[in-house]
This record gives structure tokens, sequence and C-alpha cells, in this order.
């Protein structure tokens, strides 16, 4: 009779402390850390994907601004009103500098846009342009943002994109770009120009 009940109580105790192991796994913090944490990265994932789509208003918050198109007479008469003065690219090589702004000069005649030269006090408007090259493989993209001022000094309105084409001459940067991107660029650039010009004449 005393070794069975010798048996038993060792058996009650080993199963007490197994009980008790069992419940300090299951309590254990760190269990509950993982669902806490995967919580906590879905607000900073939210307010980035908030931050990224904030510019996206702003590119077309200019067209939203004229609800009434103006009449093409309307139009043709702001844009031969206008006086347009380029100022010196930045960041575009000489090179790649030169066919943008004879195309620019040629692109604007063709649309009626007078060019003010760089020392012109009667111009209207003041264009500034900003450029940027990257290569990837065997493309070439350039990045473009242009700046509309008034004589003041003033931001009007601000025309941007990229254009993407084969590289040339098997070069990196603006050694790769052809004067054909350049040119486009610059039909793009007078053409959106010419748009927001009759726009705002609305």
């Amino acid at each position: 009779m005393r070794r069975s009940q010798v048996t038993t109580v060792s058996l009650l105790a080993a199963l007490a402390l197994a009980a008790c192991t069992n419940a300090k796994d299951v309590l254990e913090p760190s269990a509950i850390t993982p669902p806490a944490t995967s919580a906590q990265t879905l607000p900073a994932t939210q307010s980035n994907t908030a931050t990224t789509t904030v510019p996206a208003p702003s590119t077309t918050a200019p067209a939203a601004s004229s609800p009434t198109p103006a009449s093409p007479a309307q139009s043709a008469a702001a844009i031969a009103r206008t006086r347009l003065q380029v100022a010196p690219i930045v960041g575009a090589s000489v090179e790649a500098a030169a066919p943008l702004t004879a195309e620019l000069q040629m692109r604007a005649r063709q649309r009626g846009i007078t060019l003010a030269g760089s020392t012109d006090q009667t111009a209207t408007h003041v264009l500034k342009g900003y450029f940027s090259a990257i290569s990837e493989g065997s493309d070439t993209t350039v990045i473009y943002v242009w700046d509309i001022y008034d004589p003041s000094g003033n931001r009007l309105h601000r025309i941007n994109g990229q254009q993407k084409a084969p590289s040339v001459k098997g070069g990196d940067g603006w050694t790769a770009v052809a004067p054909a991107t350049m040119q486009g660029i610059a039909d793009q650039t007078i053409d959106q120009f010419a748009a927001w010009l009759g726009g705002q004449a609305g």
C-alpha cells in the first residue's frame, strides 16, 4: 500500500509540473507580439501610399481650374499677346540642349507664339527647364520639368514628363540621347504651353 501511494503521489506531482510548464508556454508574451507588430505595419503602409498619391492631383489641378474651355478666337488672342522668354536649360549637356532650343523656337513660331530674347523686358512669360537623363540597358529616359513664370518671378504653371528612346552611339547619359528625342520634348512642351494659354483665356 505504501509503495502504491508513493507512486500515485509521484505521478500527480509530475502532472502538476507538466501543467505549469504548458501554462507558461501559453502565456508567454512573445506569442502575442507578432500580431501586434503586423498590425502596426499597416498604418505605415497606408501612410506611404497616401504620400505617393499626393503629387498626382497637383499635376491635374491646372486643367481642373478652367472648366469653361476658351473659344478658338480667345485662345488665338491669348497666344498673340504672349511673348515667351526661354531661360537657359538646367541639367542637360550643351549638345543635347542645342536641338531642344532650336525646336522650341521653330515650334513656337508654328503655334504663333512670339519669343523674347534674354534681355527683352517685354516678356510676358518665362520658361525654365530642368532636365536629367537616365540610361537603363539599351534605352535612355530623359526626365524634364518646365516651370512657367510671370515677369515678377511668380510660378504660374508646371509642365513635366519623360521621354524614353533607344540609346545612341553606345553612350551613357546625355551622350546616348538622340537629337530627335529632344526635338520631340520641345514639340510637346510648346503644344502644352499653348493649350494652357488657351485655357487661361477662357
